[in-house]
């Protein structure tokens, strides 16, 4: 694929040279007057300027996003960044998920993550659907204050775009979870749905009791879409559909943190940004380029964590009293992080990467006094 044919570069008053030396441009590749060479590149930040899937959307916060982020100072460790500028929009919608889809797809082929930033969340539609070609089940995480489940014909594409996901054939969707809902802002029968499916969906309230518990949930994903109105006013004026309730920055940060350390994560898009909305400074940009931020730096660490029979890890054998006879974790001893193992009596290749899932260790404790882990039960019945 020939890059340069579907990108605009960077704008030219970002250049490196208006940045000190040590700030986070330094560090990055841009798509300036030439398109750089992305061989040994780790991740690709791709700006999207398509709003014609909501009514209110702008175009101008994608410069925004980039002039806060490159005035950030570069962390430790190395990580190959790009940026490769701004994808041309298709002359109609569609056609701008089939591009997206094509550079993603290309992308991750090359081993290369991108960070999508900018446009209506609609667009996560050509975010999953460069997975198809991949001939696996995928896992997405959602952040957002709504479902985006309206089926209606008269709705935005951005409040529908989960529907079309979950109805998209072929399905090749093995699990969806959502994080930071607010129950006043969807319809409780979508949450029984969506339960009943056996996904997700964590509100807001239980996520903020203790956001480490999230964390398999995020290792679980492998790509991770994000709505910038799951942030509260207050840290996110410029969010499209910003509640004054919400995540505040922090916690936003520690989502993608973690999605970051995520070895099965391959794909990011953080979409609903409106400058118009944002407050003076533009706070809201300077959020997004800071999640973006500890994304990367989260990426650094990365563990590679695969192959469980190796001494890396501990295994524990939990027998039961019920069905199933025993439960197998794993602890790596290399992160502490938990998995366990679910039995994919079927043997359908396509199931084979979700046969050992994230966990913690409250489900290994959980099993320990006989228990079944709610996780353990979701996903053997998906298998």
């Amino acid at each position: 694929m020939d890059l340069k044919l579907y990108f605009d570069p960077v704008d030219q008053s970002l250049s490196n040279r208006r940045f000190s030396t040590d700030s986070f441009i330094q560090s990055v590749y841009l798509n300036e007057s030439k398109m750089p060479d992305i061989k040994l590149m780790d991740v690709a930040i791709v700006g999207l300027l398509e709003t014609r899937g909501s009514q209110t959307m702008s175009e101008t916060g994608v410069r925004l996003i980039r002039e806060k982020l490159y005035n950030l100072k570069k962390g430790e460790g190395t990580c190959n960044v790009v940026d490769l500028g701004n994808l041309r929009n298709g002359p109609d919608l569609d056609e701008t998920y089939k591009r997206i889809q094509s550079v993603c797809h290309y992308l991750m082929t090359k081993d290369i993550l991108p960070i999508l930033i900018g446009g209506s969340h609609d667009l996560d539609l050509g975010q999953y659907l460069a997975y198809q070609e991949e001939d696996k089940m995928v896992s997405i995480l959602n952040v957002d204050s709504r479902f985006d489940l309206d089926d209606k014909a008269e709705s935005d594409p951005n409040e529908n775009h989960i529907h079309r996901i979950f109805t998209h054939e072929p399905n090749f969707l093995f699990n969806y979870s959502q994080l930071a809902h607010q129950s006043y802002l969807v319809n409780a029968s979508a949450t029984k749905v969506l339960q009943q499916l056996g996904f997700s969906p964590v509100r807001l309230g239980t996520l903020r009791d203790d956001i480490k518990r999230m964390e398999p949930l995020i290792r679980e994903a492998d790509m991770l879409s994000f709505d910038l109105s799951a942030i509260q006013s207050i840290y996110g004026p410029g969010g499209h559909r910003s509640e004054i309730f919400g995540l505040t920055g922090e916690e936003a940060c520690q989502i993608m943190w973690y999605a970051g350390m995520n070895d099965k994560l391959s794909s990011v898009g953080i979409y609903e940004y409106s400058p118009e909305k944002d407050a003076v400074e533009y706070p809201t940009a300077m959020v997004v380029a800071t999640m973006i931020w500890y994304f990367i730096e989260g990426f650094k660490n990365r563990k590679d964590e695969k192959g469980f029979q190796t001494n890396d890890y501990m295994k524990y054998v939990v027998t039961m009293d019920v069905e199933p006879e025993m439960i197998v974790f794993y602890k790596s001893r290399l992160s502490d992080k938990w998995w366990m193992e679910v039995p994919n009596a079927t043997h359908i290749g396509i199931y084979d990467r979700h046969h050992i899932v994230p966990c913690d260790y409250s489900d290994y404790q959980q099993a320990t006094k006989g228990e079944v882990p709610e996780r353990w039960i979701n996903t053997y019945s998906k298998i």
